[in-house]
């Protein structure tokens, strides 16, 4: 699998058009925890279906993606923090020692 860096508004406007999934991965690079919390989701994120885009979001470069995230989905925002969406919605919102590919498989299946 690879990411995709989420680096504009248009981006966002597509994953809220996507009518399948659409996982966005929102990292401090600055972050220990967060750094941990993206190796762990590496580890296992080949178990995830190769339909499901994964977007990669460095919210320091991309302070403002990140809090038009927040808005757009309806979260709070966090960091680490992994968004389920389906067409539109988060339907999943993980954030630190709690992101788990495991449990957003459950959650497409």
């Amino acid at each position: 699998m690879k990411w995709i860096p989420l680096e504009s508004a248009e981006q966002l406007s597509e994953i809220k058009q996507n009518e399948g999934y659409s996982i966005i991965f929102k990292h401090s690079t600055r972050c220990s925890i967060s750094m941990m919390a993206r190796r762990r989701f590496e580890m296992d994120w080949d178990q995830m279906p190769d339909s499901i885009p994964l977007y990669f979001l460095d919210l320091i470069k991309f302070r403002p993606i990140s809090a038009q995230v927040a808005e757009d989905f309806h979260v709070h925002h966090e960091s680490p923090q992994l968004l389920l969406i389906k067409e539109g919605e988060c339907i999943l919102d993980q954030s630190h020692g709690g992101i788990s590919v495991e449990e957003a498989l459950l959650m497409v299946q």
